[in-house]
């Protein structure tokens, strides 16, 4: 259903019905319900095939309600949320009791974003209560960044999916927790370490390029070993130059191989659309795993970001959507 002050009123009901609805955001459709009712969030989870130890985020309208829902709220908090809200931040804090552990996978701290988009902070705001809404796809899928990817994932699970277009960011939040001297990056996205190394001290969580060990329990969305990844296998190469990567590609495709590149990259293999800028490649990323999925690839290679600015968050994602298998020439 098109966004429009109408379905919003329907979506506001239908969620304070308890029931779920998809949404869409700057940087993906999140699977939106009640963040404060563990029946409305135990839906989300049961659409999705989530794991229930896998923590939500509280998507919220207004500053102020991060008092309503955290128990302790650092000051540091409040200048990100001046400087990068309503955007692609989520700040984790601990939570009051009002916010079920079902929200927090079972965690006594909770996430917070304000996303930006008009008409999903106009949805919060007639809802009354936060939204607890992860990735609108099925768990372990690329993120969705179109209605249609949604209806893909979610046809017959849910009642309602609002379009609000391509989604302009095309990943998921930055996830950041509070230290001593700054923050900790859990999950990097759109604000990035140099953005918010502007305010504090910015430490990067090993778990970002490297995955969590056995025992680790998931402080965030996104952590986890494989994840945004398309049926087919993918295949991280890290090189200096894109020559390289089309010259092993070239030496390397067969005819289930697809290859995400720039159309200037001199590929051979079938390519699909991607960006030459981290930036772009950041919007095309999922938009393309799903394209490999829909053509039948078996194989995809894509040439690994440098880790630095929005390209950390490519990378984040890609060595999740490859399970760690990475090609370095």
């Amino acid at each position: 259903m098109q966004i429009n002050d109408e379905s919003i009123g329907q979506a506001a009901q239908l969620l304070k019905n308890g029931e779920i609805a998809a949404i869409p955001t700057e940087t993906v459709y999140g699977l939106a319900g009640n963040g404060l009712s563990a029946d409305s969030v135990k839906k989300i989870f049961e659409a999705k095939g989530r794991p229930g130890d896998n923590p939500l985020i509280l998507h919220i309208s207004d500053i102020d309600q991060i008092f309503k829902y955290a128990q302790t709220v650092p000051d540091l908090a409040l200048k990100l949320a001046e400087k990068f809200w309503p955007g692609s931040l989520t700040m984790i804090m601990p939570k009051k009791p009002i916010v079920p552990y079902e929200t927090s996978g079972g965690l006594d701290t909770v996430a917070f974003r304000m996303p930006d988009n008009k008409y999903t902070l106009k949805l919060i705001k007639l809802c009354g209560f936060p939204l607890a809404a992860p990735s609108a796809n099925l768990s372990g899928l690329p993120s969705p960044t179109c209605a249609e990817h949604v209806y893909n994932d979610m046809k017959g699970k849910i009642p309602l999916i609002l379009d609000g277009g391509v989604c302009s960011c095309g990943l998921e939040s930055t996830v950041i927790t509070f230290t001593e001297k700054g923050v900790k990056i859990l999950r990097p996205g759109g604000v990035t370490p140099e953005m918010l190394g502007e305010f504090c001290e910015v430490e990067i969580d090993k778990a970002v390029t490297e995955g969590l060990e056995d025992n680790d329990k998931a402080l965030s969305p996104g952590m986890k070993y494989k994840h945004y990844s398309p049926k087919a296998q993918v295949y991280m190469i890290e090189c200096e130059d894109r020559s390289i990567f089309a010259e092993y590609v070239n030496k390397s495709f067969d005819e289930n191989t697809y290859v995400l590149a720039d159309d200037t990259d001199n590929i051979k293999a079938k390519t699909l659309p991607y960006g030459s800028t981290a930036t772009s490649e950041a919007a095309e990323l999922f938009a393309g795993l799903r394209k490999a999925d829909e053509m039948g690839a078996e194989k995809v290679y894509v040439m690994a970001p440098k880790k630095e600015g929005i390209g950390l968050a490519v990378y984040n994602r890609l060595i999740r959507a490859a399970a760690f298998k990475v090609i370095k020439l």
